[in-house]
């Protein structure tokens, strides 16, 4: 999950330097969503753990 939020923040950034601001918006978009899923499962595998 965390691989998949780093392409798309490199995609993101790849297209808002060569000037395409709405693959840049949706790609940064993609990554900030798939980074809190990464988060909450990251966070319900702690509590698991340690339960």
């Amino acid at each position: 999950m965390l691989r998949w939020t780093l392409i798309f923040l490199i995609i993101a950034l790849v297209a808002g330097v060569l000037g395409f601001a709405a693959l840049a918006g949706a790609a940064a978009s993609i990554a900030k969503v798939l980074f809190v899923i990464f988060l909450v499962f990251f966070l319900v595998s702690l509590i698991q753990r340690n339960a």
